[in-house]
């Protein structure tokens, strides 16, 4: 088959699973766990996948869905594409005007990065590769990292993270300084010399995340993940970086090619965290992750969602090598279990992605039929 293809359809499905435990950040709970999943299928009959990041806020994945099937897919049926960058340049420039003038640069980024994924996953079966390997991996062995420790209950999370082969951990932080404070400590003991990172979700100030750094010292953190918001003047990044002796890190909340055009040419962050379900999909996300590591910095996929687009963050970090971690989350999630193929078998802190074509994994979607909301 050859690399281009006429798109047949264009579908997303959002589901809801239901949690007995509420996800908590600094700044918000979730209590299901959503997703939006995208079917592409081509005139040849052949399918890809991906996932459009919605977790925030709670009503957002139908939004998301509807973006899809409604306003993005229309915009692509019956038309024929070189690559997925094509059909991603045609989706986001013909979509400029109407993501400004409704004030949603935000969801309509998210849609179009689950059907960038989608076809993305297509044109690697089209042409009988795993997708890894199309992006240019030459090995399809990926660290990985427990993600998503809640405050309560946080080590015994971390103990069973470890019996699942995990070795690496990453801590929510930014809830008072006595819960972090009794938290790091018990997790660098379960963890041992293993990675131990921690995330403040944007939870303090600028004068905040000054008074907690030398509090944290003790942990030998790997990373401290976005101490301030996003969007704060570099000035106050720049002023937390001469002070900490751990690696600064950001990215999820980044959305722009000039954002990370200002990060990678800064000495502020060590670690940078592009989300491909969040923004820019692989048709960006390849250049951008190939940039960080060329700009001397460790590239970790962001990602907290479900099993699809977790698998395809998967791809990409093999597709590009170099020494970050994939971030795994540890909360309860059916939708991300079911369909994550062989993210779910850690061993000693890895996983090894296999050679089926794509993804690797088409889902069942009639085994959560029941989760479904639209």
């Amino acid at each position: 088959m050859t690399d281009s293809f006429t798109i047949r359809s264009i579908e997303a499905f959002c589901y809801r699973y239901p949690l007995a435990t509420p996800v908590v950040t600094s700044f918000g709970r979730m209590l299901d766990r959503p997703a939006v999943f995208v079917r592409a299928v081509d005139e040849d009959g052949v399918e890809g996948w991906g996932e459009a990041w919605s977790n925030f806020p709670a009503p957002g994945a139908e939004h998301r869905a509807r973006l899809v099937n409604e306003v993005l897919a229309p915009g692509l049926v019956g038309r024929r594409f070189d690559s997925p960058a094509q059909a991603f340049e045609t989706l986001t420039k013909g979509t400029e005007v109407l993501a400004l003038q409704s004030g949603e640069p935000g969801p309509f980024a998210q849609a179009i990065s689950g059907i960038d994924l989608a076809l993305w996953d297509l044109s690697a079966r089209r042409q009988r590769l795993p997708l890894w390997r199309l992006l240019g991996g030459q090995s399809s062995r990926i660290k990985v990292y427990a993600s998503g420790i809640n405050p309560g209950g946080a080590a015994q999370t971390a103990e069973v993270a470890l019996k699942r082969g995990h070795r690496a951990l990453k801590l929510k932080i930014g809830f008072g300084a006595a819960t972090d404070l009794a938290n790091l400590p018990a997790l660098r003991g379960i963890v041992g010399t293993g990675m131990l990172a921690a995330d403040a979700n944007q939870g303090w100030s600028v004068d905040q995340a000054l008074e907690m750094l030398p509090r944290l010292v003790a942990f030998d953190l790997r990373w401290l993940e976005e101490p301030i918001r996003a969007d704060r003047p570099r000035e106050e990044w720049r002023r937390l970086r001469v002070a900490a002796t751990m690696p600064l890190a950001a990215g999820e909340n980044i959305s722009g090619v000039e954002g990370f055009r200002e990060v990678l040419a800064e000495d502020v962050l060590d670690v940078v965290q592009p989300d491909i379900a969040k923004w820019g999909g692989l048709s960006v996300g390849v250049v951008l992750a190939r940039d960080i590591r060329k700009s001397g910095k460790t590239f970790c996929p962001h990602y907290l969602g479900g099993g699809i687009g977790l698998l395809a963050s998967a791809h990409l970090l093999a597709g590009i090598g170099g020494d970050g971690w994939l971030e795994v989350d540890t909360n309860d999630n059916l939708l991300r279990d079911l369909f994550c193929g062989p993210i779910g078998n850690v061993r000693n802190g890895t996983v090894e992605l296999g050679e089926e074509l794509g993804l690797g994994m088409v889902p069942d979607l009639l085994s959560i039929e029941h989760y479904r909301s639209i």
